[in-house]
């Protein structure tokens, strides 16, 4: 059976088709842009579909259609990197996940969101990888497989076959057929090269000191263009692991694709493991007066969200939830409290108290008004050091763990 597709919107409005099969620890695959992600089409496909199967198994398999792509807006102009973060944010929020482990073929999108969200991110599984894709897009320009480029101009067919059989290999018939029809189901051809021009000006070089989770960067030792790129994120990047896998294919799920699934699946046992522990339970701050990094962290989450979203449909849902968080902030400043009017997760508020007392009373008012507006919330507080920040689009920001702990009680409470 098919998987369900179901949609989420995410901050600057486009609408992301994604689904989840199987059960247990969630792990996030990440298609990369100007791929021609298509999710339902490639379940049809028997090569792709065993892939997914196979990793489903004993874990919650999620991936999405990027924007521009498959079944997510394709009328979308902004396909700048922190776009593409925004899609996976989204997913991973209205999911409601806590701590979860990617596996991307599109790093750099991967790497910002790691560094963004880190007690997030259980372990990181990069294919293929780079961290400037100009880099890749110079070698291919250079190559035998620039010739094909004057294609893009003429039939959208015959370059997506040609495509195909010059990256995957001109021996490989069925799947090299299979990854064209894939190409042309996922993206057209205006919107390939658009997204291929907003690729050049992916560059993370400058934050992969930044990663601090365990990170693997898969390659196969006989693919011609991937190698050095591979060698050189992995060198890049604290405590990496890098592995050359036997074969030439440049997709996974073609060529010897057991053995990709079964490092993939010994590298995240123990991260899933972790993942599924409850999180240990936190040490209690000192009293301190005055002015100071400490505050009592307050999140609500509206419970359910899924399903209210199916129930009410994604326009009333979100404007139910609008006037929801308007209310909830007037409670918060009303309990001495500040709420923090920056990016939250999913369709929660966060805020911060200077006083425990008051931060409960306001999660209990918050609870009632939840409940008023028929949208129970998930209600996490927890104490802790923060680091308060303003952003550059001009958010008021806070971090740290204690923050990250506050929005796991949220997510593992019951509603109301």
């Amino acid at each position: 059976m098919e998987p369900r597709i179901q949609y989420v919107q995410t901050s600057d409005g486009v609408n992301i088709a994604f689904w989840a099969v199987g059960s247990g620890p969630p792990l996030i695959q990440i298609n990369a842009p100007a791929s021609g992600s298509h999710i339902q089409f490639a379940w049809r496909v028997p090569a792709i579909r065993r892939w997914f199967e196979r990793l489903a198994e004993g874990r919650t398999l999620i991936t999405f259609d990027p924007r521009g792509q498959g079944l997510s807006d394709r009328q979308v102009r902004d396909y700048s990197m922190d776009a593409y973060v925004k899609d996976l944010e989204a997913v991973a929020d209205h999911l409601g996940l806590g701590v979860f482990n990617i596996l991307s073929f599109g790093a750099p999108i991967a790497i910002a969101y790691t560094v963004r969200h880190p007690a997030r991110v259980a372990h990181l599984v990069l294919w293929h990888g780079t961290a400037k894709t100009a880099d890749v897009v110079a070698v291919l320009a250079s190559d035998a497989t620039a010739g094909i480029a004057v294609l893009l101009s003429g039939d959208w067919r015959t370059f997506t076959e040609v495509h195909a059989h010059t990256i995957l290999g001109w021996e490989e018939g069925s799947g090299a057929s299979g990854y064209a029809a894939l190409m042309r189901e996922g993206v057209s051809r205006e919107g390939y090269i658009e997204q291929v021009a907003a690729l050049v000006q992916f560059d993370v070089s400058d934050i992969l000191a930044e990663l601090r989770v365990p990170t693997l960067v898969l390659a196969r030792r006989g693919e011609p263009v991937w190698g050095d790129f591979s060698r050189s994120l992995a060198s890049q990047i604290p405590g990496a692991q890098l592995t050359f896998l036997e074969g030439d294919k440049g997709t996974p799920y073609l060529g010897d694709y057991q053995s990709v699934v079964d490092t993939i699946n010994g590298f995240l046992r123990e991260g899933e493991e972790q993942a599924a522990a409850p999180p240990a339970a936190p040490a209690r701050p000192e009293p301190v007066e005055g002015p100071s990094s400490t505050a009592v962290i307050f999140f609500a989450d509206i419970a359910g969200s899924t399903a209210l979203t199916e129930r009410l449909g994604d326009a009333a849902f979100r404007a139910k939830a609008r006037e929801l968080a308007a209310s909830l902030r007037v409670v918060i400043r009303e309990c001495a409290g500040t709420p923090v009017e920056g990016p939250t997760l999913g369709d929660g508020v966060l805020a911060v108290f200077t006083s425990a007392r008051e931060a409960i009373g306001a999660a209990l008012a918050c609870g009632e008004a939840g409940a008023g507006a028929g949208l129970p919330l998930h209600l996490g507080l927890h104490a802790g050091d923060v680091t308060r920040e303003k952003d550059p689009d001009g958010w008021d920001n806070v971090y740290g763990g204690a923050v990250n702990i506050a929005s796991r009680i949220s997510g593992a409470v019951g509603s109301g």
